[in-house]
Order: structure tokens, then C-alpha cells, then sequence
């Protein structure tokens, strides 16, 4: 083969290229999803978000697979994400006391699992007890903040909304 086969058939690669395998349908596309990340939220998701998901502040860590199960548990569907953005899209919709419940409900569920985990290991190796102990002490706090915030929240009526009126 002669050099200049090579550099027709590389010209003839790249115009196929440009043409066909162009790199902004994929940006469009990732832009949408990142606008559906970007909704509005109720106010609790924020804080809810910056204490659950820290273990140093919640004593527990919720990995993605554990946020996927809590939503399948109360029949939503999220796709798995960053953290944030799954807590964010498994309360984005949030309207009813009995939804917040339910979440709340299978999150205190996967927080007592940790908890007996923890109390079995202070047992196990005695000298760490102490450290254990402050992670229960710390799951503790949060799941009381999850009463808190269900006592706190206003639910969302349609005839409440002003617009339809």
C-alpha cells in the first residue's frame, strides 16, 4: 500500500466521523437529565441529605443499592445516581404525611439494621465498644429527626394550590 491510500482512507474516517458520530446529541441528552436533578425540592431534602448521608453526623452509611431498596419498598422507581440526587428524587414529589412515613419508615429499618451490626461488634470486640456506641447514639439523633420533620411538614392539597382556583 502506498502512504497516500492511508491518508485518503483517514480523510474518509474523520468526514464519517464528523457526520455520524457527532458528541452534542450526547451532551443534549445528559443536559436533560442534570435539569431533572435540578428541580425543586422540599425544604427538608437539603438538611435531610447533608445529615443522612454523612456517617460522621447520621452514624450510619446509606450506600445507592440501600436508597434503591428504600424506594422499591414504597413502590417508587429512581435510577441510581449520586447519593444526593436519589435522596433528592425520592423526595422531589413529596405532598402526603403517609409518603414521608413510608420513606421514613424503610429508612429507620435499614438504620436498626446497622444499629444491631454495631451492638453485635461492641460486643465482640469490647475495647471499640465506645466507638460503636456513639454510631447507635448517632442513629438515635437521626431517626428522631425523621419525626421531627414528619410532624413539621405541610401537606400539599390540590385544591390548595392558588393557580387552580
Amino acid at each position: 500500500m502506498k502512504k497516500d491510500d492511508f491518508s485518503d482512507l483517514r480523510a474518509e474516517f474523520d468526514k464519517f466521523v464528523s457526520e455520524n458520530c457527532s458528541l452534542d446529541d450526547e451532551k443534549n441528552n445528559q443536559d436533560a437529565g442534570d435539569a431533572e436533578d435540578e428541580e425543586a425540592v422540599p425544604q427538608f431534602v437539603d438538611a435531610l441529605t447533608s445529615k443522612l448521608l454523612a456517617p460522621a453526623v447520621s452514624g450510619v452509611y446509606l450506600s445507592r443499592l440501600d436508597i434503591k431498596r428504600i424506594a422499591e419498598a414504597i413502590d417508587e422507581s429512581i435510577p441510581i445516581k449520586e447519593r444526593t440526587k436519589m435522596v433528592r428524587a425520592l423526595f422531589r414529589h413529596t405532598t402526603r404525611k403517609e409518603y414521608l412515613e413510608g420513606a421514613f419508615g424503610e429508612i429507620d429499618k435499614h438504620i436498626n439494621g446497622r444499629i444491631m451490626i454495631y451492638e453485635e461488634l461492641g460486643q465482640t470486640f469490647a475495647s471499640s465498644k465506645a466507638i460503636f456506641d456513639d454510631y447507635i447514639q448517632k442513629a438515635n439523633k437521626t431517626k428522631k429527626m425523621f419525626q421531627t420533620i414528619i410532624e413539621d411538614f405541610e401537606e400539599i392539597e390540590p385544591s390548595s394550590d392558588p393557580l387552580n382556583m
